[in-house]
């Protein structure tokens, strides 16, 4: 069957950077053609299929298929083992590539996100926070300081942008996000202002989280209840039932029930039958093709491997960060006309970003059952405020949330033993041989159910030297040059993630009451054996926005400078990467693109 060739608007991608946009379109123009194309197969949910049967098979995150080996040529990781899920790419598929601090490549699955229509919606632990109105003006913020910590060059002041929006700017996508996509949560006690509070009612918090009320309160800290990509009542605006959400099955896999607010069944379920819009599963696009400055065509592959085209008066690219600048990049290579119009600059691909993130973690007197509840039950702003950030020395902040699902469900003590990743997190049992018998049973009895934890995201200072690009030797099974991933973290870097670090560990300590509660283990993510290759799949940057096409990639609608019909949606737009996870802000400001867009069909 021949299918439709031309279309008004071609978008790449389904996730938090495309689905705002597709909705908007097709609910505001039912004349309009849209197309969504994703690389992953499309995923029912238990009320989307004809036999109420979900196509979730339960191993979304957590690695539990058949051992292989890495074979990617060239790489100092070959012939280690990793596992995959049915979501994630095969590493020796589809590697993304990374430079150690050894100097030597090695292959990882970092900085993909599942391979499914929503993408790592689908998957996310949900936290959806706002940045806050610093998080948005940070040159401005740090201007004539002396005082940021570990920057004995000055980077961060000549490296800082200031986003070419405010927060002023973005607020009302933030609450039409969130009105939208459907979230649960508390407004009271957030460092954000906000002109319309949409959250619904958290559920209870887990009694394991009582423990953090205590720190917190010991401390005197404002908290509040976790905003999280879950709802808790019935969701108008997607047609969606609540039932009762639980955190092993919601959070931490892909959600049968469709209680988790992924953009799939949020935004694209909703206008799934609508005339004007078609969704192509399986379809990965290759790389595009223009003429002046004009994306004439989106060559695709479809799910029998055929190669083919589509158009699209407009294009917008939202693959997730590092694959939608290594399309970029690629299209470039094939098409000397796309790469004068892209290359305005030398700024494609640079100032990747991902966020500074750790932690800390206590083993508490009981066990408690922690399937009856949600993953995070509190979280505070007091780590983002502009007075804690200059008393600390630090260039920006973050926000801190507790991890009620630590050791949750046996599968999950199995993935934080030894605070493994996705690359290595079985190495945390089989780099202990001795972890059998009656050793395994006491670790699961000590551990099971008693851990809680608490985690930080914060600003990562962007530097040009942090960059994506292609990589000169290694190849996809399609044969096209894999991302290439070349990063590390600055000094301030360091410093921020110490002092946040410490601040999670300073509140575990006072679940007492009185501070003298024993901290299991506290520290941040580049003290890992693979800690520069982390990115927690926050995948920012590489393609940043900006008023002045000489400093940015993308004017401040996302428009590439150097073409009239081209967009980028997703995290790499950022300039900073905010002080929070970033799904609602990608989400919120592609909603904000899709009302500049409205001008232009």
């Amino acid at each position: 069957m021949n299918k439709r060739k031309d279309y008004d608007v071609v978008i790449i991608g389904s996730g938090a950077g495309g689905a705002p946009i597709a909705h908007t379109l097709v609910k505001e123009r039912p004349n309009l053609s849209v197309l969504v194309l994703d690389k992953g197969p499309l995923f029912f949910t238990q009320y989307q299929s004809e036999d109420g049967l979900s196509d979730f098979k339960r191993d979304e995150i957590f690695s539990t298929g058949t051992e292989k080996k890495i074979n990617v040529p060239g790489v100092s990781n070959q012939g280690v083992s990793y596992y995959s899920s049915h979501v994630e790419p095969d590493v020796n598929d589809e590697p993304h590539i990374y430079r150690h601090t050894d100097g030597r490549d090695r292959a990882t699955i970092e900085g993909y996100t599942t391979h499914v229509v929503g993408g790592g919606t689908q998957t996310y632990g949900g936290v959806s926070l706002r940045f806050t109105p610093t998080d948005l003006k940070l040159k401005t913020f740090n201007e004539g300081r002396t005082d940021i910590k570990g920057d004995p060059n000055g980077d961060v002041q000549r490296e800082a942008r200031d986003w070419p929006i405010s927060y002023q700017d973005l607020e009302p996508y933030y609450c039409k996000a969130e009105e939208l996509i459907g979230f649960s949560g508390t407004a009271e006690n957030q460092g954000k202002p906000f002109s319309k509070v949409s959250y619904q009612k958290p559920k209870d918090p887990n009694p394991i989280s009582k423990y953090i009320e205590v720190g917190m309160d010991a401390l005197k800290l404002k908290r509040y209840r976790t905003p999280l990509a879950v709802i808790t009542e019935d969701h108008a605006p997607s047609g969606r039932k609540a039932y009762n959400p639980k955190t092993g099955y919601v959070n931490r896999y892909g959600d049968p029930l469709g209680m988790k607010s992924s953009t799939w069944v949020s935004l694209l379920w909703p206008i799934y039958k609508a005339p004007n819009f078609e969704l192509r599963p399986n379809t990965l696009a290759t790389h595009l093709a223009s003429e002046g400055d004009k994306i004439s065509k989106v060559f695709i592959r479809d799910e029998s491997g055929r190669e083919d085209y589509v158009t699209g008066k407009l294009v917008i690219v939202a693959c997730s960060g590092i694959e939608s600048v290594r399309l970029l990049m690629l299209s470039a290579e094939a098409d000397a006309g796309f790469a004068k119009q892209l290359y305005q600059n030398d700024l494609v691909g640079k100032y990747f970003l991902t966020h500074c993130f750790g932690g800390a973690q206590v083993v508490t007197p009981d066990a408690w059952d922690k399937s009856q509840s949600v993953d995070s039950d509190w979280a505070t702003d007091h780590c983002a405020t502009d007075e804690f950030v200059k008393a600390n020395g630090l260039w920006a902040g973050g926000a801190i949330y507790n991890n009620t699902s630590d050791q949750a469900l046996p599968l999950s003590l199995a993935r934080t033993k030894g605070s493994m990743d996705l690359d290595s997190f079985w190495k945390g049992f089989t780099d202990d041989t001795g972890m059998t018998g009656q050793r395994m049973s006491d670790y699961i009895k000590g551990n099971l159910g008693k851990r809680v934890s608490l985690a930080f995201m914060a600003n990562q200072v962007p530097l040009k030297t942090n960059r994506i690009e292609l990589h000169p030797t290694v190849r996809d099974k399609w044969n096209r040059k894999s991302a290439y991933i070349i990063k590390d973290w600055h000094g301030q870097d360091r410093a921020l993630m110490d002092t946040l670090a410490n601040q999670c560990a300073e509140i575990l300590r006072h679940i007492d009451g009185v501070g003298n509660y024993q901290v299991s283990e506290f520290g941040s993510v580049y003290m890992g054996e693979n800690g520069v290759s982390r990115i927690a799949n926050h995948i920012l940057g590489g393609a940043r926005f900006g008023d002045d096409p000489k400093d940015s990639v993308l004017d401040k609608n996302c428009r590439a400078w150097g073409f009239d019909n081209l967009y980028v949606t997703d995290g790499a737009f950022m300039p900073t990467s905010g002080g929070a996870n970033p799904t609602l802000t990608i989400e919120a400001n592609s909603f904000r693109v899709a009302d500049h867009l409205l001008t232009r069909v």
